[in-house]
């Protein structure tokens, strides 16, 4: 009798240990195929051109039935859970205090500005559109804020249901999309304006939606706009804290109806990681070396989160949703175009 209840705990032990080792391997296959996924659209993007998030989406859409069955699935939701917050937090190692110091007043309350208007404007079109007020608040803080970065972190504390991830997936193509477009047609539009250098960048930092296409249409016109437009950019990012904070607060109620206040904390720790790279690269604290490695380590960890969003979402739910949330989208970017660009030309910035 003794001997049988000495062997009980290493028993509970061995059992523990296999059943712990079992979710770490299952977890590791599913994160192993997004990772893959990650590495053969970034080598595409930077081999022929062309959105890594948005191949990345497409290539994991087309692995759909790998969410289906049981050795996959946890990995997946990990990667579209764990590392998508991993990736967001990191983002605030891209930027400083002092950086929107100098930038000045004008282009920062441009900012706050517009980013206010389009996520009110989008939650009303959504309504005028027959659509959820839910999708127009996920896409117009895309469009206003930083594209696909933002579309995940927004989602990450809205509350889940059976539309969420198709939501979240649908907004991700449609602004990597319309980025993608504005990359290309809104170097011509400050050219033909005949935008000062500076001007142009306000103009591109403020209207495109991801932080890379807005790099690459800045430094298509000069390295000067380049510089402008990603500073303002990065503003705009900055502005995913207080807008996933409204977040949280408007949907307090819908988590808690859902049971999904104790699984959320207060204040997210992706946010709070965000916030606290932002101080302490403001204060100089990070060498170089580590920020480049972590602004590349976040980049790595959204890709991979698209992944597996891509993974866990099908054509066939896409095509449910007919074309109004595209309009939406459209509506939005139009919006926010006309709203910066006229703030530009009208009250003079960067003249």
């Amino acid at each position: 009798m003794k001997l049988r209840n000495l062997s009980t705990p290493v028993t509970n032990f061995h059992n523990y240990f296999r059943g712990s080792l079992g979710h770490y391997r299952a977890v590791a296959r599913g994160l192993l195929v997004c990772v893959t996924i990650a590495l053969a659209t970034t080598f595409i993007a930077d081999h022929y051109g062309g959105p890594t998030l948005l191949y990345a989406l497409l290539f994991g859409m087309s692995l759909h039935f790998l969410s289906e069955e049981g050795r996959c699935r946890e990995g997946i939701d990990f990667a579209s859970r764990t590392v998508l917050r991993l990736g967001v937090a990191l983002l605030g190692a891209r930027m400083t205090l002092e950086q929107v110091g100098d930038l000045g007043l004008g282009p920062v309350l441009m900012v706050i500005g517009s980013v206010a208007l389009v996520i009110i404007v989008g939650a009303l079109l959504s309504k005028a559109l027959g659509l959820n007020r839910e999708l127009g608040l996920l896409t117009g803080g895309a469009v206003a804020i930083c594209g696909a970065s933002a579309a995940l972190a927004l989602s990450a504390v809205m509350p889940r249901n059976e539309t969420s991830e198709r939501n979240t997936i649908l907004t991700v193509v449609g602004v990597t999309t319309l980025s993608t477009v504005a990359m290309v047609t809104y170097p011509f539009i400050a050219g033909v304006l005949s935008l000062a250098d500076i001007q142009a960048g306000i103009f591109l930092g403020g209207t495109i939606h991801d932080v890379a296409q807005v790099v690459g249409a800045g430094y298509m016109i000069s390295d000067e706009t380049g510089d402008i437009s990603t500073l303002v950019k990065l503003v705009r990012v900055a502005m995913l804290v207080p807008v996933v904070m409204v977040f949280m607060w408007l949907f307090r109620k819908s988590r808690q109806e859902a049971g999904e206040t104790a699984r959320l904390p207060l204040l997210p720790g992706f946010l709070v990681g965000f916030v606290i790279l932002v101080l302490v690269n403001s204060l100089g604290a990070i060498p170089e070396p580590v920020n480049d490695a972590m602004s590349t380590l976040s980049r790595w960890c959204l890709v991979t989160a698209i992944a597996a969003l891509g993974i866990k979402t099908s054509f066939q739910k896409l095509a449910v949703v007919g074309w109004r949330p595209v309009i939406l989208m459209v509506l939005e970017t139009l919006l926010l175009l006309g709203v910066v660009l006229g703030v530009v030309i009208v009250f003079g910035l960067g003249t």
